[in-house]
């Protein structure tokens, strides 16, 4: 019997994993929640790009979707810049006894050590008293950097370091709340954006690096932050907008996690708008983008991520990489124990059901 799916969200994420819920014979699409007033009342097939009609017309309603008794909600609403809304969306949800998989809010990848105690001890409550799990997931943060690297160090005798990376030209990336406003593009140097005020990182990537740690059974002692910029060299248009000479072009940025002051867990983000900009940061392992996972020990590791599509570019193939991960763990979160789940107590997610001939 086909597990029954209401859906959140039709941005960069959610379209691509609304596609697979309608697609995908595992699931019965219930409803579609988004946020944009025109597209209200439109339907899910429309909505996800595809041919298919389903009968279900979107709504602004997130008490709709819950009323049409889904067995999962997919969570695939903005969360980097409304992270208390996202919190108390899935809180709601779990109240109502349904379970959540999504990309958002971030910070539930694994939020001990990230999150106050008292509102992950709320969340569990809540999931408990409804008999409802939620696990939140992605790329990166998510399985490039959290269920590769620890699958890799299953195989070693020991290990000093885990460097996680991501080295993109986000170029073709259209998501301009993201480029701009969060990152920073386009805009002056001495122009501080969200991503880089004091702490933003650290909590960014911190369910990665204490997610890792606790993979590897450590303890993360403080959590250092360092990113550096560069500027246009004259100015260019990209997917999301228009870059002005001597506006943020490129940055790079790292997150470290000290285990007795080493630097045991990185996590390093290279992303530049033009492939000739700062050609002495970390480079890509095919054209456009990759993802690198490096371990020091015993073996040591150097495995490249690439990710491409027939229907678009390295971002778009990164994000359906991202799509399919939440999508494909429905079940096994349907079926796990009430309460935060993560990539380390969930059982392994494979391809079951996804063969076409």
């Amino acid at each position: 019997m086909a597990l029954r799916v209401a859906h959140v969200g039709t941005g960069n994420v959610g379209r691509l994993a609304l596609t697979q819920l309608i697609e995908d014979p595992r699931f019965e699409l219930t409803a579609v929640v988004v946020s944009t007033p025109e597209k209200v009342g439109r339907d899910a097939g429309e909505l996800a790009g595809t041919d298919a009609t389903t009968g279900i017309a979107a709504t602004d309603d997130l008490d709709a979707a819950i009323a049409s008794r889904p067995d999962c909600v997919v969570y695939c609403a903005m969360g980097d810049t409304r992270p208390i809304e996202a919190f108390d969306d899935c809180r709601r949800i779990l109240a109502a006894g349904i379970d959540v998989v999504g990309s958002a809010p971030g910070s539930l990848q694994f939020p001990w050590g990230v999150l106050p105690d008292k509102a992950i001890d709320k969340l569990e409550k809540v999931a408990a008293d409804g008999d409802a799990s939620i696990f939140v997931t992605g790329v990166d943060p998510g399985f490039a950097n959290d269920l590769i690297p620890l699958a890799f160090a299953s195989t070693c005798q020991h290990i000093s370091q885990i460097r996680c990376l991501e080295i993109a030209d986000y170029a073709t990336y259209d998501g301009a709340e993201v480029m701009f406003d969060v990152m920073g593009f386009g805009k002056a140097l001495d122009d501080v954006p969200l991503l880089f005020l004091p702490g933003v990182l650290g909590l960014a990537w911190a369910t990665t690096i204490r997610q890792l740690a606790a993979g590897l059974g450590v303890t993360v002692d403080e959590i250092v932050e360092h990113w550096e910029d560069e500027p246009a060299p004259e100015p260019f248009d990209i997917a999301a907008g228009h870059i002005d000479e001597g506006t943020r072009a490129a940055v790079r940025f790292e997150i470290t996690g000290l285990v007795d002051g080493a630097p045991v867990i990185v996590v390093e983000h290279v992303t530049r708008l033009r492939d000739d900009l700062r050609p002495d940061w970390a480079r890509p392992a095919q054209a456009g983008g990759s993802y690198r996972v490096e371990i020091v020990g015993e073996p040591n590791y150097a495995v490249d991520i690439c990710p491409t599509s027939t229907r678009g570019d390295h971002n778009h193939a990164a994000i359906v990489a991202a799509a399919g991960r939440i999508v494909n763990a429905i079940p096994a979160v349907v079926y796990a124990p009430a309460g935060i789940r993560t990539t380390l107590d969930l059982p392994l997610i494979t391809g079951t059901g996804l063969y076409r001939p």
